[in-house]
């Protein structure tokens, strides 16, 4: 497919809270506009509220039906139970998961019709592969493997899944550290996934009979949607991180290419940055914004949206160096949004009582 570039809307750049929200010069986007737009957060950053503290290594963060989350930590595979006001109870403990470096329990869903059927999905690394699993919560879940076979390696593992508003899990992976998986249709590594909620292919996926839905990925570990469009953030090598406005069956360029400027065969993505600034992990969308937690940069990314699939001007970072690395972030059912720290995975400066889940209320208007 013809490479894909998105043209920012013009406007004056806007300050957001000058003590949590820095204007970065560094964000570049696919295409150069005349001017542009600062996001203009739904959130109020002053106002944090604890949700989480004394976790280890949190990693997947997802909602059940009354609105309690559900979290992943990567090292111990213990999955939580996380309600406001009270003390995280652990609710499950996988077997078989294999922590190294950055792999281990990853990415953790929850059914759409969970009240039907219990079911709770989990990516994890294991001895072999990585792999995506389903089970009802309980101290030992028996667990039923849906998917298999993902490369695996101590980094590149992706690791992020999701269920999409059209009811289909969709999953991130990593290249594994082999920078030809992306390219390779025949492999699930350095690719988004799609696939029914057993595991099998959709009809209507991009090639019949598979589950890949786009490919040329490096370490995608960011999935969201809004305004009816997917969006993935991905890590870059020692240029760019990415977000990537995510349509079936395209291709992203790795490791032909690392930020916009491919050929025509290749995806532009709708931002990026300078890999020292971002990182970038979970991705969460609220009505005109993109939120993506940043590990390296220690800081949270806000992306102004243009309904379109596009940007519609300057990235604008908040909460910079204020709780370290950031995992996870999520909108609650609660209407808040969830940010999850993780300074506890070998390349943080934890706090007395990292790792955390942080809640912010959105903004009086």
């Amino acid at each position: 497919m013809p490479r894909k570039t998105r043209t920012l809307a013009p406007a004056a750049a806007l300050a957001v809270a000058a003590v949590l929200a820095v204007p970065v010069s560094q964000a570049t986007h696919a295409s150069t506009p005349p001017a542009r737009t600062a996001a203009d957060p739904a959130f109020d950053f002053a106002k944090p509220s604890v949700a989480a503290s004394n976790l280890t290594v949190p990693w997947g963060l997802a909602f059940l039906p009354d609105g309690s989350a559900l979290v992943s930590e990567r090292n111990s595979a213990r999955i939580l139970q996380v309600k406001p006001g009270s003390t995280p109870t652990e609710v499950a403990r996988l077997s078989g998961v294999q922590p190294t470096g950055e792999a281990g329990l990853l990415g953790i869903a929850v059914s759409p019709t969970y009240e039907q059927d219990g079911y709770v999905y989990a990516y994890y690394t294991s001895a072999s592969d990585n792999r995506i699993v389903r089970f009802k919560l309980a101290a030992s879940p028996q667990q039923q493997v849906i998917l298999s076979g993902i490369p695996k390696n101590s980094f590149h593992d992706g690791g992020r899944i999701h269920f999409g508003p059209d009811g289909m899990l969709y999953a991130g992976t990593g290249d594994a550290g082999r920078t030809a998986n992306a390219q390779d249709r025949n492999t699930p590594a350095g690719k988004i996934l799609r696939m029914k909620p057993d595991g099998t292919a959709p009809a209507d996926n991009p090639t019949p009979g598979s589950i890949v839905y786009t490919l040329g990925h490096r370490n995608v570990q960011g999935l969201a949607w809004g305004g009816g469009h997917m969006y993935a953030s991905e890590f870059g090598n020692n240029r760019l991180d990415e977000v990537n406005h995510i349509e079936a069956g395209d291709n992203y360029g790795w490791p032909n290419f690392e930020g916009p400027g491919g050929e025509p065969t290749y995806h532009d993505p709708i931002a990026t940055w300078a890999t020292r600034d971002a990182s970038p992990s979970g991705a969460a969308v609220a009505g005109d914004t993109l939120y993506a937690a940043a590990l390296g940069g220690r800081r949270l990314w806000t992306v102004p949206l243009d309904g379109r699939g596009g940007s519609s001007g300057q990235p604008t970072a908040v909460l910079q160096g204020t709780y370290g690395r950031l995992r996870t972030v999520s909108v609650g059912p609660d209407g808040w949004l969830w940010v999850m720290t993780s300074n506890r995975d070998g390349r943080g400066q934890p706090a007395q009582t990292d790792d955390r889940i942080i809640r912010f209320p959105k903004v009086a208007r």
